[in-house]
């Protein structure tokens, strides 16, 4: 029988046996490269044999030939992989090395995405004709030029390997305000603020939904530079672990907010400005701590010796735990706005946005949508957006007429889509302001309109 075939009937069991460890170190989510995925705390790969969907140590021979082949398969798993058009398995090299630091050349069969784990990859390789039962290997793969971490996998037998491969030191994000983060990512790769949406299915009322927020209205840069003599946008600050918490005094949604001390520096940023009269949204990023703390109509008191704010909520940037169901944050929707955000460090830095795009509709439902936790409307019609509804730019809009930066935004509204997030102006997006923007550069992403968007389906919305 073919590979192929056989590759398909251990999604099931691989779907139950990723959930349980969820998948990879945290620390290996934020490369660029590949990501082999491991057990929990450990460097052992995650990985079946193919026939039997047998764990390890592996046999040199499978018991079920293929064809006159009868050397095993191994399926491994990885994050940050995906083939361009017109590529196929034979775009992805692989290769292992033994106790003794021989390297041995593995072929690489099969290269597809595993149902119900959006972001994940099957990687299934052909063991080498001389690789015997040497015991553990290190395997890693390489695809575009970038090589992965290396997982060990016993043959024959667990053991006798060589050492692991020294970690890799990852980027640190810088502190300060609008600080790059060097490509740390919010949360974990399976989160859903960073799930590839591009094949999911057209929700049967999208075309009511995307008329209902205008057809003909523009998609609008909610940020850049200066407006209204404030920077644009919501504004961030990187802290350190060290910073000290201060007291927050709840002024409106004391009950749906997590409770203080939040570090919040003296002078952090506060969207509109010191003086502005909108959200005034304050957002911190603890990179030690990995956390983020989010205050909605945020003041200081006494020179930010404390804060009165209207809500408040804090997120571990590890987690995928959401709010309890029925409760704000420092949005509408329930949900964090930070990792929602246009960065220009993801655009110029980065050049890829990897995670879905914060936006708003004037008119929203009393309805909401996971990851969204909370509504903020009374109108009840299904033709009125829920929050948390996502939404994709449509694969058929040309974005090569773009510049560079621009088109780095409209292949993560294809990729990763917009969350509704909060009520607002039609087809707002939210970023962080930055002096480094080009205004006028983010305004030709007016030319895209509401009709060239159409909305993922939905399951499971909660409504009264």
């Amino acid at each position: 029988m073919g590979s192929t075939r056989v590759i398909r009937g251990y999604f099931i069991f691989v779907f139950l046996f990723c959930c349980i460890a969820l998948l990879a170190p945290a620390t290996a989510r934020l490369a660029s490269p590949p990501v082999l995925l491991t057990k929990t705390n450990s460097t052992r790969g995650i990985a079946v044999e193919s026939a039997t969907l047998l764990a390890e140590p592996f046999p040199t021979s499978a018991p079920a030939p293929f064809g006159q082949d009868t050397r095993t398969r191994v399926t491994l798993f990885a994050t940050n992989l995906s083939l361009l058009p017109g590529e196929t398995a034979a775009n992805v090299s692989a290769s292992a090395e033994d106790g003794n630091h021989i390297q041995y050349p593995l072929t690489v069969e099969y290269v597809g995405t595993v149902p119900n784990l959006s972001g994940v990859t099957a990687v299934t390789v052909r063991l080498h004709d001389t690789l015997g039962d040497v015991g553990d290997v290190l395997v890693g793969i390489t695809a575009h030029g970038l090589t992965s971490n290396r997982v060990r996998i016993g043959i024959g037998h667990l053991g006798d390997g060589p050492p692991d491969d020294v970690p890799v030191a990852q980027p640190t994000p810088d502190l300060g305000n609008g600080a790059s983060l060097h490509g740390q990512q919010p949360f974990p790769f399976d989160n859903a603020w960073n799930q590839d949406i591009s094949n999911s299915q057209v929700d049967p009322n999208s075309a009511n939904l995307i008329a209902g927020m205008g057809l003909t209205t523009s998609l609008h840069p909610d940020f850049g530079t200066v407006w209204d003599g404030a920077p644009n946008g919501i504004p961030y600050i990187v802290i350190s672990g060290s910073q000290t918490p201060v007291a927050i005094n709840f002024t409106a949604f004391g009950s749906q907010s997590d409770p203080g001390p939040y570090p919040v520096p003296p002078g952090a940023p506060v969207e509109g400005g010191p003086n502005g009269t909108g959200d005034r949204h304050v957002l911190v990023i603890d990179r030690d701590n990995w956390k983020l703390y989010e205050l909605y109509r945020a003041f200081p008191v006494n020179n930010g010796a404390s804060w009165n704010a209207d809500s408040g909520a804090v997120f571990d940037l590890n987690s995928n735990a959401l709010r309890p169901a029925g409760w704000t944050s420092a949005d509408a929707a329930g949900l964090p706005i930070f990792p929602g955000l246009v960065r220009y460090d993801e655009v110029f830095e980065q050049q890829e946005i990897k995670h879905a795009i914060r936006f708003t509709a004037q008119i929203t439902r009393r309805a909401y949508v996971a990851p969204a936790r909370h509504w903020a409307s009374t109108n009840t019609s299904v033709d009125r957006p829920p929050m948390g509804m996502r939404v994709r730019l449509k694969a058929s809009v040309n974005i090569s007429g773009y510049s560079p930066a621009m088109q780095v935004i409209l292949r993560a509204l294809k990729k990763y889509g917009m969350i509704l997030a909060d009520n607002g102006s039609n087809w707002f997006i939210s970023g962080a302001p930055d002096p480094r923007w080009d205004d006028d550069e983010l305004n030709t992403l007016k030319s895209i309109k509401g009709s060239d968007f159409e909305v993922v389906k939905m399951d499971n919305i909660v409504a009264p």
